[in-house]
């Protein structure tokens, strides 16, 4: 059996990793600005369920933003490298090789993970959520070069996922 490998991905990342330090943002709709603090580049669910949209420029959102108590943030992205550097560590206990695919994503080999049959895993201490995927060899992965690189590596030419 081909060991499978696993694709971590941190749902609504910038705005949860506020929301791990900031309890007040939990429950209410969020989004976070770019770095000119022009547009929207990371919402919660519940700014996406009153249609907010990825890259919609703050000053057409000003009525929304008033009328329905959205919280609007500026983009702090030592923050962000902070929590992507504790989610590696706590990956890290799961599989023997990583690959940093993006801020909120990270492809582990999971030839030494026991437990294979578990989808989702809550790592004591940590608020943020997250998504664990096992993905298989005959599974498709839509991937950039460097998670193509992960992949060729971990397999046998024969083996390999289709890109």
């Amino acid at each position: 059996m081909i060991a499978p490998i696993a694709l971590i991905d941190c749902n609504n990342y910038y705005v949860s990793c506020e929301r791990a330090f900031d309890a007040s943002l939990v429950g209410v709709p969020v989004i976070v600005l770019s770095n000119n603090d022009g547009c929207a580049i990371a919402r919660s669910q519940e700014a996406k369920a009153l249609g907010i949209k990825m890259g919609d420029p703050i000053h057409h959102l000003r009525d929304k933003v008033r009328a329905h108590g959205i919280r609007v943030l500026s983009s702090n992205y030592t923050l962000y490298g902070d929590m992507q550097r504790r989610v590696l560590a706590a990956c890290e206990a799961f599989a023997r090789d990583v690959e940093i695919y993006s801020i909120d994503e990270i492809f582990l080999d999971l030839a030494s993970f026991v437990n294979r049959d578990r989808v989702s895993h809550d790592v004591p201490g940590y608020r943020m959520p997250w998504l664990l995927r096992i993905l298989t060899t005959s599974r498709r992965i839509g991937a950039s070069l460097a998670s193509r690189r992960f992949c060729a590596a971990k397999f046998t030419p024969s083996s390999r996922i289709a890109a």
